[in-house]
């Protein structure tokens, strides 16, 4: 595989080139390295930090490179198998994989003609993981991505490593011999070597301006890529903007999911338990629906998510987490149909309480995915207008139809007694043509009644987001007012609560609740603090539940909503949620 295929490659636009990375929606991390041998111990003493992340392991227990470099010993190379890898990513359902060309240790997995500190030299073994990685890859359809991580390195003398912080014995130009020795040429080792790349995954999680590393060296970077392989995708992790035309998605931070619906393709890299590399104390074990939910949550919002495996030095990965795969892999060859070519609707992330929405980019099939069966087998979807052609189960292959009614943005879809899937049940929705959307209306809960929040106002509000002890909410600390748009599916009465505290006041404050012609007004009492833990002298800010009063709709359809708020002049007022409910 030699350069003349990277170079015969057509050239894509941006959008073209990301076009196979958002119809993918899951892929496998790989961390593997010299780190995997030693297991997160060293001479008996575990990892020397809370993170625990055992490929961080030379730098934390502050172990000598040429000790670091026996642990190649350890290897067993009758037993490694990449391909087993990739089989375990197809069953899956993962569509690419990228693996730790080179991380932060500076030891490359391949026989790089750069630096004889890698790998197989070490080891002395003539295997080359990554030709038997990519040639496995291109067997089982499975596009390979490298991860390579350009600003840290502790193997090389002029390399970045944190203490340097402290010494700063690298100088700009020392830190660019090592730019222009290691990095530029292994990363044309990487481009020119293994045919075609997917992805160069970098990992500098902080702005370059931040660090030694200077712009000109990034450009030289993408300069290579598009030289080279002009369709290989580049990580905001280089340390540029996501904005900018050469970097082609954006990663989040470790284990962060998304939060909000994003245009641009993005990625989040997420741990199947805790660490990274393999580590032998390893029992975080993250749940099969917690990891559903994560790729689900990040699909409804526009994102991927690419999920971690760390083999150990026998090629070999715990059973724990191989279970976990097999059982999203078994998930999605019933409902992947909801998840690849799968993107969100334009609602708010926290629009409905029982799961998560997302969209087919083909045929506009809307599929619900659903985390919590109701107990009265009652499905709430509130914000779309256009009336369904058929709603079913994704798993029944016959499409039995599932009765619902529609009112407006109301929509009530009768579920059968028992979920189809262990996990998470999704239901499928067809359209003629693409749903009509309300993007504003308060969704109805799954018990019934409608929380008004500030996530869902008609205004844009600075939230406190939960810390552990105080719910969200905004502050007040001024007379202003917040609404909100609701559908009333039938005229009749319906009661208001509000949940609220009030800080740094022993004097009352106030809230008028307007609807229509009709006004709703009551005095706020002080709230105090609440005991969290006895005798430990931990409170916070509590937060009760009063009853505002009862208001009466006299038509079904929209009406808007305002809460105001009065301060108390030496206060401020914290508003968590109204609560509305019909009176039956």
């Amino acid at each position: 595989m030699g350069m003349a295929n990277a170079q015969s490659q057509q050239v894509l636009s941006t959008k073209e080139r990301t076009a196979w990375f958002e119809e993918a929606r899951f892929g496998m991390f790989i961390h593997w390295g010299l780190y995997s041998a030693a297991e997160g111990i060293w001479k008996g003493e575990r990892l020397r930090h809370f993170n625990n992340y055992a490929e961080w392991i030379k730098y934390r227990n502050r172990i000598p490179t040429a000790q670091y470099g026996e642990l190649a010993k350890r290897f067993d190379w009758e037993k490694i198998d990449p391909e087993e890898w990739v089989i375990l990513a197809k069953k899956a359902g993962m569509k690419y994989i990228t693996i730790t060309a080179k991380h932060h240790d500076g030891v490359a997995i391949w026989n790089s003609s750069t630096d004889d500190y890698n790998l197989p030299n070490l080891a002395g073994t003539d295997r080359d993981i990554i030709a038997e990685l990519a040639e496995a890859c291109r067997k089982h359809d499975i596009k390979l991505g490298f991860y390579y991580s350009h600003w840290i390195d502790w193997a090389h003398p002029y390399g970045w490593n944190h203490n340097l912080e402290l010494t700063g014995k690298v100088s700009d130009d020392q830190f660019d011999q090592y730019w222009q020795e290691k990095v530029i040429p292994q990363l044309r080792e990487l481009l020119t070597d293994y045919g075609d790349v997917a992805m160069l995954w970098f990992d500098m999680w902080i702005p370059h301006k931040q660090t030694i590393v200077q712009e000109k060296q990034l450009q030289q970077v993408i300069d290579l890529v598009r030289e080279f392989q002009p369709n290989c995708l580049i990580n905001s992790r280089l340390g540029l903007p996501a904005s900018l035309e050469d970097i082609d998605f954006e990663t989040l931070g470790d284990n962060q999911l998304g939060a909000v619906y994003k245009k641009h393709p993005w990625q989040t890299p997420g741990t199947i338990a805790h660490s990274w590399g393999y580590n032998a104390l390893e029992n975080q074990w993250k749940s099969t629906s917690q990891l559903l939910q994560a790729m689900i949550g990040n699909v409804s919002l526009n994102g991927n998510f690419m999920l971690n495996i760390g083999p150990r030095a026998d090629g070999s990965f715990p059973f724990e987490g191989r279970r976990r795969l097999e059982d999203i892999g078994e998930w999605l060859r019933e409902n992947g149909r909801s998840i690849y070519k799968s993107e969100g609707l334009p609602l708010s992330p926290s629009q409905h309480d029982w799961g998560k929405i997302t969209t087919n980019t083909d045929d506009h099939t809307i599929y619900l995915q659903v985390y919590n069966w109701p107990l009265d087998r009652q499905l709430n979807v509130t914000g779309i207008t256009s009336a369904p052609k058929n709603i079913y189960l994704l798993a029944d292959k016959l499409k039995e139809p599932l009765e619902f009614d529609q009112d407006g943005p109301l929509l009530h879809i009768q579920l059968p007694d028992l979920a189809p899937d262990r996990f998470v049940s999704v239901v499928a929705m067809e359209f003629d043509q693409i749903a009509d959307l309300d993007t504003e209306v308060v969704a109805e809960a799954t018990f019934k009644g409608f929380s008004l929040n500030g996530k869902n106002s008609l205004e844009s509000w600075e939230i406190i987001d939960f810390d552990g002890t105080s719910p969200s909410h905004i502050v007040f600390s001024e007379a202003d007012s917040l609404s909100w748009k609701v559908y009333i599916p039938q005229p009749g009465d319906y009661t208001f609560d509000l949940s609220y505290n009030i800080a740094q006041s022993e004097s009352n404050a106030s809230v008028q609740l307007k609807t229509g012609r009709k006004t709703l007004s009551s005095s706020v009492s002080p709230s105090g603090k609440i005991v969290v833990e006895p005798y430990q002298e931990f409170y916070a800010d509590q937060f009760p539940e009063i009853q505002l009063g009862k208001v009466h709709f006299d038509h079904k359809g929209y009406h808007e909503v305002t809460l105001t708020v009065f301060p108390s002049e030496e206060g401020t007022l914290l508003f968590n949620w109204l609560w509305m409910e019909a009176v039956e």
